[in-house]
């Protein structure tokens, strides 16, 4: 069976001394049941891949340019960048830049295209609104999210890329999506994959991110669809994140 994967999206929160405090613990605890993969903010990449690298965690960033060749683009990193700082993977179309950016599908569907281009591997994030899933549109929603990235860079995409489900609604707020809730829309997006190519379909990897707790992750992880999680808060607190791990056996 395939190892569970479980990523810490630190947002923007942290420092320097917190990087070196925490990426030691989580060293030193070698969770080798799971793959495990931190997405600091930039400025501490280089330490959390000087740290964390060798001991086999991965080291993503939180976002990147969907320009790939050099340019005027003043406070842009690009992918390239990203890999030059240890990096190796990178989250695309988190809510929070959908929403305080404006990110659309389709400038998402480009960073997602040039995390390919400069070697990374890209996590796709989607999710509904409140409002969305109230309206019965969830489905639609994370189709169109979905098959944004699928019209430009077609099914091959995910060969290499993942892809994260983040119900807006339970991000930061104590209310985690249901596990049958989960496995549902992970059962969707595979549906969707399914459509282009069964064994990618069946490869890809689905995580899901909302309020993701050591309480709650053995049940959510256990769904058949669901292959990790993106932890938010939970991952600034070594003990914490650790217990999520733990419960990814």
């Amino acid at each position: 069976m395939r190892k569970k994967i479980v990523a810490a999206n630190w947002k923007m929160y942290g420092s320097r001394a917190m990087a070196k405090s925490l990426c030691t613990a989580i060293v030193a605890a070698n969770p080798t049941h799971c793959d495990v993969l931190i997405c600091p903010p930039d400025p501490y990449l280089s330490d959390v891949a000087d740290l964390c690298g060798v001991a086999g965690v991965g080291v993503g960033g939180q976002n990147l340019s969907e320009h790939i060749e050099p340019g005027a683009y003043t406070g842009e990193v690009s992918a390239a960048m990203l890999a030059d700082c240890g990096a190796h993977w990178v989250l695309v179309g988190h809510s929070e830049r959908r929403h305080y950016h404006a990110e659309s599908n389709e400038l998402v569907a480009r960073k997602f295209a040039a995390a390919l281009a400069g070697g990374l591997t890209p996590v796709l994030c989607v999710g509904e609104k409140l409002a969305q899933r109230q309206a019965g549109e969830t489905d639609a929603v994370i189709a169109d999210q979905v098959g944004a990235v699928l019209d430009i860079c077609g099914i091959g995409a995910f060969e290499a890329g993942m892809i994260a489900y983040e119900p807006v609604w339970a991000i930061g707020t104590g209310h985690a999506a249901t596990p049958q809730q989960v496995q549902h829309v992970h059962a969707f997006i595979r549906s969707q994959l399914e459509k282009e190519d069964a064994r990618i379909a069946r490869l890809t990897r689905l995580l899901y991110g909302g309020s993701v707790k050591a309480a709650n992750a053995a049940e959510l992880f256990a769904q058949p669809d669901v292959d990790g999680g993106l932890i938010g808060g939970a991952s600034l607190v070594a003990s914490d994140f650790l217990e999520i791990c733990a419960a990814a056996r």
